[in-house]
């Protein structure tokens, strides 16, 4: 049978191709298209089945990275959609926290509720912080608001009450009033969506699902009628933020959880292929077309978080923690009022594209520079699929950058490949040194189409002293998601002092949660052999407004002296210090209910052995200055084979560039090593 995983970028939709029967890893990419993202799927799938002699009817299962509900935010292209919540709270969304990302910028200004004024609506009911009711649902006004919004037009439906995470019925039963007389509206309730206390990030996560709630679902809808045109009768599973699998149903009512659903893959994946490379400790670096994503991996662990800001939303929900900057192959170089050089955060995306794709680009980009610099082929792209036009990209370049700035067309390029290390190191020290790790122990890990492109210039920068490239690095994430377990998070807040009388009602909290996991894994066709729990408990000093999360162990009894323990070493890890005999209160107690699949490893039988003989040489710009370069076809390699630089290794889906002064090897599973001169 065969696997595929699809990760649709805003520059290439990207896919890994697993035949299970052979072991065999094939890869593609197409350029996305965003007016329809599903478009692309299409066309790389229909290519190949027709490529690679796939028979729709041999695929079984077909994974799906997404950031469609993500570039609905940042794009504001939601729907008209209102909010119910509970009297006197109207406003919740509009006030948010005193806190601002700049503080002395008094020109930074809020972003507007996803719901304005005019569609939130108050109603009466209340549930105190202890989960009892003081005052029942006033019924009448939910079907009043339900009618206000019904002649409004809208959409979609937020449901948010005071303290549901407690209890739901409040919530549960305004859902049935609203959805009677908004019958095809989304109607999402914060129950649902965000069991957690914190008012604000639960409205704030329940208002984006619903914002992107109907144009998420017929995008769905779009992909498979598009799957079954080509004969695929497999029904998608989404990749979401925490790195797992979910499917259809799942997606269209929870669309905030694929907000990292792309990026999430990727690590996941590098994980997997650094760990079987015998590097536990890495950074993964993944630049795509509009962005660098970067994220630690301690230990063969992916860093977790519990949140993050989407177009400045708070969205709160279990996820890969990646850090994202506006650093990418379409990344546009610009001077600034100063007279300064700029590269991104713009982007030129996937239409126009670079300057050098001949679609109409009239902006220099990253890519650009490098195809000037012949770093990248200065004629095709994706295995000679791809035209390069190198002397429209030199024009462009020369007229926005060079001309301007006094430089020629090579030191402009130069300078904003420089520009563009710089912002990508900075990201990588946000995830590692800032938060006290030491990179000298950490490999760079590159993938995305231009990762390995300036994976050693960065490296150099951080003071890494290793890469690991994998196999096909542009389709990484692709990749990823055949690796990825089926899984579904779950969440429970109750604020509890942690002593002897209450343990056992946290522990009852877990035991609640892994019925509700072991019935969506049955649901979801796991068998009861590949099925497992993951539990969390979020707990703090009483006093603290901020939660470490204490991780229990997957089997066995986890007594209250061990959850004391675990908890003073996770603070002094995350804090330095622990303060003992000071209670200790737990907030959330999370568990992620996992459906093992079986990992593909990638089947590597490299080219003839010997000495590696280049396919050309090159005239390619360093800081050095310009070099004759050998031209290596990355497929022709065997395992033990090594390079010293100035070397480019050409593959279908990236370059990689190794510098001089530095070496590159490739090991038994196919993997480069490039090794860092101090």
């Amino acid at each position: 049978m065969v696997r595929i995983g699809f990760d649709v970028g805003g520059t290439f939709t990207d896919f890994t191709v697993h035949d299970t029967r052979s072991g065999m890893l094939r890869y593609y990419k197409t350029p996305s298209t965003p007016a329809d993202r599903s478009q692309a799927i299409e066309t790389g799938l229909a290519a190949i089945i027709a490529e690679y002699g796939v028979r729709p009817e041999e695929i079984s299962f077909v994974g799906h990275g997404t950031t469609v509900a993500t570039n609905m935010v940042i794009e504001r292209r939601g729907v008209r959609m209102g909010i119910v919540t509970t009297r006197g709270f109207r406003d919740v969304l509009e006030i948010g926290r005193q806190t601002r990302p700049a503080l002395y910028d008094y020109g930074q200004v809020r972003p507007p509720p996803l719901a304005p004024r005019a569609l939130r609506f108050e109603v009466g009911g209340r549930i105190d912080a202890a989960g009892q009711e003081l005052e029942p649902l006033d019924e009448p006004a939910v079907a009043a608001a339900a009618e206000a919004l019904a002649a409004e037009g809208v959409e979609a439906v937020g449901i948010c009450f005071l303290h549901s995470y407690l209890r739901d019925d409040h919530e549960a039963r305004a859902a049935a009033i609203i959805r009677a007389r908004l019958p095809d509206a989304f109607v999402c309730t914060s129950s649902e969506v965000l069991p957690e206390f914190r008012e604000f990030e639960r409205f704030s996560t329940t208002a984006i699902n619903a914002y992107v709630g109907p144009r998420m679902a017929a995008y769905m809808q779009r992909l498979l009628d598009r799957l079954a045109g080509l004969g695929i009768t497999a029904e998608p599973d989404t990749i979401h933020s925490n790195g797992g699998l979910m499917s259809v149903a799942t997606a269209r009512g929870f669309p905030v959880r694929t907000c990292l659903s792309g990026p999430a893959a990727g690590v996941v994946g590098a994980a997997e292929v650094a760990r079987a490379a015998g590097f536990p400790d890495i950074v993964t670096y993944d630049v795509g077309g509009t962005s660098t994503d970067v994220s630690l991996v301690a230990e063969g662990r992916p860093a977790f978080a519990t949140s993050r800001l989407v177009a400045d939303y708070p969205v709160r929900t279990p996820m890969v923690d990646v850090h994202v900057i506006g650093a990418g192959g379409g990344s546009i170089a610009w001077i600034d009022d100063a007279g300064a050089l700029k590269v991104g955060p713009h982007s030129t995306g996937a239409d126009p594209g670079p300057v050098a794709y001949g679609r109409g680009g009239q902006e220099p980009t990253l890519t650009d520079a490098n195809i000037v610099l012949h770093r990248l082929d200065p004629v095709t792209l994706l295995g000679g699929r791809m035209k390069v036009d190198e002397a429209a990209a030199r024009r462009a370049i020369e007229e926005r950058i060079a001309r301007p700035l006094g430089l020629s067309v090579e030191a402009a390029a130069l300078g904003i490949i420089r520009i563009a290390v710089a912002n990508m190191s900075r990201a990588i020290r946000s995830v590692s040194t800032e938060k006290g790790h030491d990179l000298g122990r950490f490999a760079l890990f590159p993938f995305g189409g231009a990762g390995p492109l300036h994976a050693g210039a960065v490296a150099r920068e951080c003071g890494i002293r290793r890469v690991l490239v994998p196999q096909e690095p542009g389709t990484m994430c692709a990749r990823g998601i055949l690796m990825s377990d089926i899984s579904l998070d779950f969440v429970r807040s109750e604020i509890a002092e942690a002593t002897p009388e209450n343990w056992r009602g946290i522990m009852a909290r877990f035991e609640a949660m892994a019925r509700q996991g072991g019935e969506w894994l049955e649901a979801s066709q796991v068998e009861p052999a590949r099925r497992t729990v993951h539990r969390v408990i979020d707990a703090r000093y009483k006093g603290q407004n901020h939660e470490v999360q204490v991780r229990l162990p997957e089997r066995g009894d986890f007594t209250l002296d061990d959850f004391q323990r675990e908890f003073a070493a996770a603070h002094r890890r995350e804090y330095g210090y622990d303060v003992p005999g000071r209670a200790v209160e737990v907030v959330n107690a999370r568990l992620k209910a996992v459906g093992r699949v079986d990992r593909p490893a990638a089947r590597f039988e490299g080219g003839t052995s010997g000495t590696p003989e280049p396919r050309a040489m090159r005239q390619v710009h360093f800081d050095a200055g310009r070099i004759e370069t050998p031209i290596f076809d990355r497929a022709t390699l065997s395992a033990g084979a090594t390079i010293p630089g100035p070397a480019i290794l050409d593959e279908m889906s990236s370059t990689t560039v190794v510098e001089p002064g530095q070496r590159v090897t490739v090991d038994p599973s196919g993997n480069l090593i490039v090794e860092i001169a101090p």
